[in-house]
């Protein structure tokens, strides 16, 4: 078995990835958890690589113009024609940690391990999985730059936001289809490039919807659009308060129908999807009905966004979810889809 320069063995990285996985993301657990090999060790490194860049951007202790740089050298870890190793990188990293570590400062303080493992990975695994995460990477410090003297981000309208969103999450939807392109028709790999991106901003446009007040008291970043604010008579420092809760429910269903738009795209991109090199319907399918599931309770209860924190939906639909692809065979992802959208599916 093969070792790296801190005398672990590859495998040894390997687990701590599937580990460090499942400690720092609910979602991305259940997802891998649906994959077979190589698929779930490509999409549990990818996603690591992707964590890193998302804890140093919303980390607000980190002064923003040093939150670039470290996003930009991080990025050139990821680039085989760049001179930056990744042992530079957690050098300047390292004077960051926080005092109390967390497991996502953990994924920090052990990039090296995540960006190992990638480049041990096969030339096609590479290619599909380098370019995504460095746009990701890119992306994030350009939005680091762009709100420098705001210390945090602020965003101004719809239009920047799902260019912000596809910054944050496009990666997933072009991941995975390059990831599994070289043994999809031609057919298939164009549907998924072409619905891609709406995968990528249901998820993400959910997430800004139903963690609109935490994301600005634990990140002091406002997602939220300036643009729909103002037409409520409100700005970015009225997020969160709850005395606003009426003022703001409508701009959290104008960014909930936003998301809703992009399901129609988003089943298409999993009906082209060929389950090949491991990969499996169920294993993005469930974050696709998941995200339906929250934007049923969003249109419920948008105020529960500030009043409450968040909207979530509920572990037993969850599990119900998770149950529907248990066995052989797959459900009918629009018919859990419209049965979804009336109730919770354990409720049927």
């Amino acid at each position: 078995m093969s070792q790296n320069h801190t005398g672990r063995s590859s495998q040894e990285d390997i687990e701590w990835c599937y580990d460090a996985v499942h400690r720092v993301s609910r979602t991305f657990s259940l997802t891998i958890a649906e994959l077979d090999e190589p698929m779930a060790r490509d999409i549990c490194v990818g996603y690591l690589l992707c964590r890193v860049a998302d804890t140093i951007e919303d980390a607000g202790h980190i002064p923003p113009g040093v939150q670039a740089d470290l996003l930009r050298l991080y990025s050139r870890t990821l680039d085989p024609s760049a001179d930056a190793s990744v042992r530079a990188f957690d050098e300047a990293a390292s004077e960051w940690l926080p005092a109390t570590m967390t497991d996502d400062w953990e994924v920090v303080d052990n990039a090296g391990r995540a960006v190992g493992v990638f480049r041990s990975l096969d030339s096609h695994s590479l290619d599909a999985i380098r370019g995504p995460v460095r746009e990701l990477v890119d992306g994030m410090a350009m939005f680091v730059d762009r709100y420098a003297d705001e210390g945090g981000l602020r965003i101004k309208s719809l239009e920047e936001l799902e260019e912000y969103c596809w910054y944050a999450a496009g990666t997933v939807g072009t991941l995975v289809t390059g990831l599994v392109s070289h043994e999809a028709t031609d057919e298939q790999v164009q549907r998924m490039e072409e619905n891609a991106r709406s995968f990528a901003l249901l998820l993400q446009l959910v997430n800004v919807a139903k963690d609109a007040a935490t994301d600005m008291e634990e990140e002091n970043n406002v997602y939220l659009p300036l643009e729909l604010l103002r037409e409520e008579g409100l700005d970015h420092g009225d997020v969160g308060d709850p005395s606003n809760v009426d003022s703001l429910v409508p701009v959290i269903e104008q960014v909930t129908a936003r998301a809703e738009s992009y399901l129609d795209g988003a089943q298409t991109w999993l009906d082209a999807m060929p389950e090949t090199r491991g990969n499996s319907l169920s294993a993005w399918a469930i974050p696709f009905l998941l995200a339906v599931g929250t934007i049923r309770e969003l249109r419920t209860r948008p105020a529960d966004v500030i009043e409450q924190g968040n909207v979530k939906i509920t572990r037993e639909e969850v599990h119900a979810v998770c149950q529907q692809f248990v066995g052989d065979g797959d459900p009918a992802i629009g018919d859990l889809r419209s049965k979804i959208r009336q109730r919770p599916l354990h409720e049927y």
